[in-house]
This record gives C-alpha cells, structure tokens and sequence, in this order.
C-alpha cells in the first residue's frame, strides 16, 4: 500500500480554545438539527399538507444523504484542506436549512433535508478532524474531546428543549432558520480562529470506484433499515437494499486493500483499541435511539408532557453527560483507558435502561423516570469521549478526515439499526398485547403503548450491556496517551503499558 502524503499538523495556537468552541458550535448544529426537527414535524405536516406516511421522508432524506457520504466527505476533507471544507460545509447546510425553512411543499421540504445530509456529511467528519489536528498535546486533547463528546451526546437532548420553545413560541420553521444564525457565527469563528494542517508533497488521487461503492453500500444500509422501520423486515425493498449493501461492503473492503490511494486505509480499522472503539460508538449509537426516541414518546403521550416540558425533562440527563465527559476525558481515561472506561459506561447506560423497564401507565417522572435520565447521562458521558478519543488516537493528519468520518458512519448506522430494530419490538410488543386483551379499550391501547415502550427499553439495556462485554474483550490495556500510532504502511505500534 503507498503511504499517503505527508502532512504536518499546525502548531498549537494560542487561539485553540476559540477555534474548539467554533468546532463545537457546527457540531452541535449538526446533532441537535435531527431532534429539532422532529419536533417540529407535526406543526410542518400540518402547514404543507403532506400525510403521515409521507412524515418519514424529512427524517429519512437527511439520514440517506448523510450517512452515504460520510466517508466521501471526510476523505475530501483531506484531499482539499479542513479549514476550506468546513467552510463550505458551513455555507452549504446553512443555504440548505434556509431553503427547508421557506419550503411551501412537500417536495421541497425533502429536497433541503437531503442537501442538509450532503453539507452535513461535510461538515461532520471535518469538525472532528480539526479538532484531532489542533489538539496534539495529550492533556489539552483529553479536555477537547472531553467537551466535544459531551457536545455529541447531550446535542439530541437539546435539540428536543429548542425544537419545543421553537415550534410553540415562534413557528416550525425556525426549527431550520436557526441553522442559518449557527452557521453564520461558526463561519466567523472559523476564518478567524481555526488553523489548518500544512501539507507537503502532491496530493493524493482520489479512489473513485471506492468511493462509489463505499457511498452505496452505506446508502444501502441506512435505506434498508429505514424500511424495515416502516414496511417492516419482510418487505423485498428492506432485505434486498441490506444484501446489495452488504455485497457492496465486501466489494468496497477488497477495493481498499488494493487501491494505492484508498478512500479508507485498513490500518484505521485494523488497529484493535481504534476498532473496538468504533465498535462501541455504532452500539451506543443503537441504544441512544432508545433513550431518546421512547422516553420522548412516553413522556408526551403517556405523561402528557408538551414538546418544551418533554426538552425540559432531558436537561438533568445533558447535565450528568457534560459532567461525566469531563471528569472521565480529564482524569479517569488517563489513568485507566478505554478498557476500563467504555465497558463502564456501558453498564451504566444498562442500568438506566434496565430502570425505565419499570415504568407504566400511572408511574411519574421525578420516581421513576428522572433516576434513569441521571444514570443514562452518566452512561454516555463516560462511553462517547472515550471512544471518540480512542478512535482517533494516533491518526496521521492525513488521514484525520477519513477516520473522524468513521466515527459519523458508526454512529449513524448504529441509529440506523437501533431505529428499525427497536421499533418492530416495540410494534410487535403492543400489538401482541392487544391481541391478548381483547376487546380493545381506550384503557388497553394506553397500557399497549407503555408495553411497547417498556420492550424498547428492555432490548436498549440488552444492547449496552452487549456492548460493554464486548469493550471489555475488544479494548487493550491503557495504551500511553502520547504514544506514537501511525497507520499506513510501516507502522509503528501504539506502546502497551
């Protein structure tokens, strides 16, 4: 394999912190952008016109757009600089959601979700990038990816508290116009305060058939289970996308192990702390739809909590995330690594879910649903910066992009699956029990839904505690924060210690 080109990353500069907080905001533009619009969805269907069958398409047109071009995005951001793909990033989904905003069909509104996915697709690998090559000094890159995993982890439950204020107080549309105002001081903060990596030598090809492949089987993977979440696992659209998807992975594999300028080297993934992380992020990624997408069902249609109490009811979990990422990111992961850490916040995530199991019809939110919020916040504070961290340890500059776009595609395929497979439990648990108490009172459809609910939960904890065996087997021994890990050809081990 021909090494790729060498790039140095920029020095420290003394405008670091500014530039994180620059990073941060797109990156939270992007996480709580899902979330707000979810939100927002029944106020926008009602405004345009478009069936709930139709509903679907602004979430699922993101997701497509966004996670098929995960990889293509973050190996263009290596190819043509950081600092300039972000920028564009930054215009283009901010152009898209100004687009989406003043959309007057239905048509319309899917066409700016799917342009937000490809800006977004961008933007999201490049923003971790630049933090990866901005922070080189071990302490200050534990407290940067401290702070950028609490921002990736508590971003959905802030997105859900802004969607509300937005949606009651002003209109839905703002739901989309806010990007605008989020993109326009990160732009800012961007042409001011973020340096980019200095390259030497000619820049390398870009692998074109990789990338087509790459691209499709990850279109093919979010489509299909986005269609098992609604045509259910039977239909011939959900498993003939996942096969062709998977046929098209195996493709895309052998394309790189022979391509000299591979759109993903292999040594990213074949490091195993960097793969066991990766692991994690994509089972996360599936149990986070369960705290989220059933707890705000629960809390609204059960509870009867409105869209700003549901986002209000979240904020305890937000603030045991940001306080676990930091304690952990700053002192815990040093001192014990990922091995110790991520199946520990693994278990935690577990607990919490295991805890929501006990919810029903007449239960309340400070007894039995506040307790799981806290641990579940703990949970995924103390998993994503670890794995984020681990992840990205040790990757060339050069490869920075692609390998942050890695930690996008695991999470979003991880959310992917956690959706549809969640979903037909909880279908299937609800039906299963009306059938079982017929006849079908108001009374039954109630005690069905917190049923299904409940069976989401159950599965979400069976999901962690998964993943945390599966950490716990997959991660070395703390592997030193400053050790050297190159990926490409002649590499050098990371030192076990």
């Amino acid at each position: 394999m021909v090494a790729l080109v060498p790039e140095i990353a920029a020095p420290p500069s003394s405008r670091r912190w500014l530039a994180l907080a620059t990073v941060g905001l797109a990156q939270l533009m992007i996480v709580l952008d899902i979330s707000v619009v979810n939100i927002a969805l029944p106020a926008a269907q009602a405004d345009l016109g478009f069936s709930a069958g139709d509903r679907q398409w602004v979430i699922t047109a993101y997701s497509l757009a966004f996670g098929s071009l995960l990889l293509l995005g973050g190996r263009l951001s290596d190819l043509i600089g950081r600092r300039r793909t972000f920028v564009i990033g930054l215009v283009g989904f901010a152009a898209a959601s100004a687009l989406g905003g003043a959309a007057t069909s239905f048509g319309l509104l899917v066409g700016a979700r799917a342009l937000q996915g490809v800006f977004g697709a961008l933007l999201a690998p490049t923003a971790l990038a630049l933090l990866t090559t901005t922070f080189t000094v071990p302490r200050e890159r534990a407290r940067a990816f401290g702070i950028f995993g609490a921002i990736a982890g508590a971003g959905g439950a802030i997105g859900l508290l802004l969607g509300g204020v937005l949606t009651q107080a002003i209109d839905w549309r703002w739901s989309l116009y806010i990007n605008v105002v989020f993109a326009a001081v990160a732009v800012v903060g961007t042409l001011v305060f973020v340096s980019d990596a200095v390259r030497t030598g000619p820049r390398p090809r870009l692998d074109l058939p990789g990338t087509l492949l790459g691209s499709v089987a990850l279109f093919g993977l979010v489509f299909g289970f986005s269609r098992a979440e609604s045509d259910g696992w039977g239909s011939v659209l959900t498993w003939g996308s996942l096969v062709v998807a998977v046929v098209l992975l195996v493709a895309f594999v052998l394309r790189q192990l022979r391509s000299a300028h591979p759109l993903l080297p292999m040594g990213i993934l074949l490091d195993r702390n960097r793969g066991a992380a990766y692991a994690s992020i994509l089972i996360a990624g599936s149990g986070m739809f369960g705290i989220f997408l059933f707890v705000t069902f629960y809390l609204q249609d059960t509870l009867g909590f409105t869209p700003v109490q549901t986002g209000l009811s979240f904020l305890p979990l937000v603030a045991m995330l940001v306080l676990a990422a930091q304690i952990g990111t700053n002192l815990a992961l040093p001192r014990f690594g990922p091995k110790v850490m991520v199946p520990t916040g693994m278990a935690l995530a577990a607990v919490g879910m295991a805890y929501l199991t006990r919810v029903g019809v007449d239960s309340s939110y400070a007894a039995d649903v506040l307790p799981a919020l806290m641990v579940l916040g703990l949970g995924m504070g103390t998993i994503m910066p670890a794995s984020i961290q681990t992840a990205t340890l040790g990757v060339r500059p050069a490869s920075a992009g692609v390998a942050s776009a890695l930690v996008n595609t695991a999470q979003q395929v991880g959310g992917s699956i956690g959706t549809a497979v969640l979903n037909t439990l909880a279908t299937t648990a609800a039906a299963g029990y009306l059938a079982a108490n017929l006849p079908v009172t108001e009374a039954a459809r109630g005690q069905a839904a917190v049923q299904s609910y409940v069976t989401a939960y159950g599965w979400a904890a069976g999901f962690f505690a998964a993943g945390a065996l599966l950490a716990a087997l997959l991660f070395r021994r703390k592997v030193a924060a400053d050790a050297p890990v190159v990926i490409e050809a002649g590499s050098v081990e990371p030192v076990v210690v």
